[in-house]
């Protein structure tokens, strides 16, 4: 039987032209008219979200969440997709590592994603707020010590900082040693790159640390999976730390760069809190633009337009959340009610560490570097040109060059939210000893192993 939403209101139609395209420089450069011309054509529309392959994207808030919240009518198990099934997707399209099925919570359905959910968010509940607030600090130091000392004063922040900071937070929170971490980093940022071998290099650095693991246990978040009741295999703890890695890396990734460049824009009201600058980013540029693909389970009314069993339909967190019909109240709900991190059973389990990580890596920066600017106007900032997150490019800033002191020697418990009404001087700037950190001999090995190094002061 098929079961309609009621999308009262809502302007339905169909593309004239064949379906509107989610990718490329056109979009990049302009997804809101890209949202606001589907929007026209009803609750959602066919796009191609990339050459070859078609999705139905729902941008309306209210759709997005009757989709989200109903998980036996919807399904996230992509081996449902028709056009795989049948050889209609290219074997090299760019959709299939972010839709094409792997054994974690994030396409499992029923009693098979319960359990391994439980595992993750089990695990992550052990994780302690002061620790993840010092591992952020201690890893923007490190970063900021790498460029803040320039002599022109000038860096980009995406590359220098937004980009690095969250792989080496979760390599110390997945209890990566050195050598492990370095490649985990590199897998990581390969995958994103679309670098050949990328997939290869991270699961082998898994695989080492599950086994690591197995003969030393300890206080990380890769033990935790790994003794949980649920008993996973090393198979699902590896495609759970995968999902976890890569999935948190780039969208945490997105709001440290665009809170940034928010927080420092001319419009931004001065006295307002960095978490509000965070907020504004979740509701206004969500980091996972357009993703969450589901299955119907049968097919269904959705306005005017039959979702097909088995074809999939993916979720416009970004066109949700910017959603005219919802804007005009969206002051009466709470700052939470944004779908940034989805909702229902396959909600973000990490969203509120997530949020925790990217309001300390801004307010490090702007106490590290009390004087720090944008060189380039908010309005004027490029996004990169992808579906499926909403990242600036380049985040170019200014500031007064300045040494800092490593962060195993400013270590500090006091509460992200509090750091930003500490004077900059509470913050040394000078590096111990007389020693200037840049002039310091760089240890061998990676991005990780550098940074593990300087934090015990090698």
């Amino acid at each position: 039987m098929q079961q309609p939403f009621d999308t009262a209101g809502i302007p339905a139609g169909c593309p004239a032209h064949g379906n509107v395209p989610l990718y490329g420089t056109d979009f990049g450069s302009d997804p809101e008219s890209t949202y606001a011309r589907l929007r026209s054509l009803g609750a959602s529309a066919p796009v191609d979200i990339a050459p070859g392959v078609e999705v139905e994207l729902v941008t309306s808030y209210d759709a997005g969440l009757y989709i989200l919240q109903n998980p036996t009518l919807f399904v996230r198990d992509s081996r449902r997709w028709n056009a795989l099934n049948e050889g209609r997707v290219p074997a090299d399209s760019p959709a299939l590592p972010m839709m094409g099925y792997r054994p974690n919570a994030l396409f499992s359905d029923g009693a098979a994603h319960a359990r391994l959910r439980q595992a993750v968010t089990d695990s992550l509940a052990t994780v302690d707020q002061g620790r993840l607030v010092r591992l952020t600090q201690q890893s923007a130091d490190y970063l900021i010590s790498r460029f803040s000392s320039e002599a022109l004063g000038q860096a980009e922040l995406m590359a220098a900082y937004a980009q690095p900071l969250p792989l080496l937070v979760f390599g110390d929170l997945f209890g990566c040693p050195p050598e492990i971490g370095d490649r985990v980093i590199v897998g990581i940022t390969g995958i994103f790159q679309g670098t050949p071998g990328a997939d290869e290099t991270l699961g082998g650095a898994l695989a080492e640390l599950i086994a690591l693991k197995r003969r030393e246990p300890g206080e990380d978040l890769t033990t935790r999976l790994m003794v949980h009741s649920a008993r996973l295999t090393d198979e699902e703890v590896l495609h759970q730390l995968v999902t976890l890695l890569s999935g948190g890396t780039a969208p945490l990734t997105a709001s440290i760069g665009t809170s940034t460049a928010l927080y420092l824009s001319d419009d931004w009201p001065t006295g307002l809190p960095v978490e509000d600058a965070v907020v504004k980013t979740l509701w206004n540029y969500a980091p996972i633009a357009n993703y969450a693909a589901h299955y119907p389970t049968q097919d269904v009314e959705l306005g005017d337009r039959t979702l097909r069993a088995g074809d999939p339909v993916l979720i416009s967190f970004a066109a949700a959340n910017t959603d005219p019909r919802l804007t005009e109240h969206r002051e009466k709900l709470s700052s939470k009610a944004h779908l940034a991190f989805g909702a229902g059973p396959h909600a973000c389990p990490a969203k509120d560490p997530a949020f925790m990580i990217a309001a300390t890596a801004v307010e490090s920066l702007l106490n590290r570097l009390p004087d720090v600017e944008i060189r380039v106007p908010f309005k004027e900032l490029a996004w990169v040109a992808t579906p499926w997150s909403r990242s600036l490019v380049t985040v170019p800033i200014r500031y007064t060059p300045r040494t800092v002191r490593p962060a195993a020697a400013t270590r500090s418990a006091t509460p992200a939210s509090a750091m930003a009404a500490q004077s900059p001087a509470d913050y040394p700037q000078t590096a111990s000893a007389g020693r200037p950190v840049h002039a310091a001999a760089r240890p061998k090995g990676g991005l990780f192993s550098r940074f593990r190094a300087w934090v015990n002061g090698e």
